[in-house]
């Protein structure tokens, strides 16, 4: 699946747009708004049938050995709770993801949005709602994945190796993804 074949709608069409529009809830900035692109429908589908297609979820909350590895975390009460928000930004930022990398969220076959793991990090409460949301964020490789399930979880599948497993980054340095004091 390439970038290519996603086409997009206008946030006002989405029916989640209050979440990051709305000043009872968020006002995302202009500039992070413009970062977070909704797929139309069609393009929402796609990406459900290529999520659904390739098994991800034909096991809770991953299909077994879909992942080298998978990484787990229970969200306590996070809206309005500083600490528990700063803790959880901080087991995302430790999937060692780079910030400019795309990534895809679906919440139902035809709600989804393209944004980068930045903006996922920085707003995970405004994409992510515990009890009524299933989430599921990817990139187009699906070598990763991160799963937010309703009963206040965080799943992080990946087939990148471990930086204790010796092996380096693209520029040589480690890739760091799971890294211990963040995974506790």
């Amino acid at each position: 699946m390439k970038t290519a074949a996603l086409t997009y709608r206008d946030m006002q069409d989405f029916p989640l747009k209050w979440r990051f529009t709305d000043p009872k809830f968020r006002v995302l900035p202009a500039e992070h708004l413009r970062q977070v692109r909704v797929l139309d429908v069609p393009s929402a589908r796609l990406l459900s049938r290529f999520i659904s297609d390739s098994g991800l979820h034909s096991e809770d909350p991953f299909q077994s050995n879909f992942f080298r590895s998978v990484e787990s975390t229970e969200i306590g009460d996070s809206h309005g709770n500083d600490d528990e928000d700063s803790r959880i930004r901080k087991w995302l930022y430790c999937c060692s993801l780079p910030f400019d990398q795309t990534v895809l969220l679906q919440w139902q076959p035809e709600w989804a949005v393209e944004t980068t793991w930045k903006l996922l990090v920085k707003y995970w409460t405004d994409f992510y709602y515990p009890i009524s949301d299933d989430l599921t964020v990817c990139d187009f490789s699906l070598q990763w994945a991160l799963l937010f399930h309703h009963e206040h979880e965080i799943h992080f599948g990946t087939n990148r190796p471990r930086s204790n497993e010796g092996e380096q980054g693209a520029v040589g340095q480690p890739l760091g993804l799971l890294c211990r004091p963040c995974f506790p």
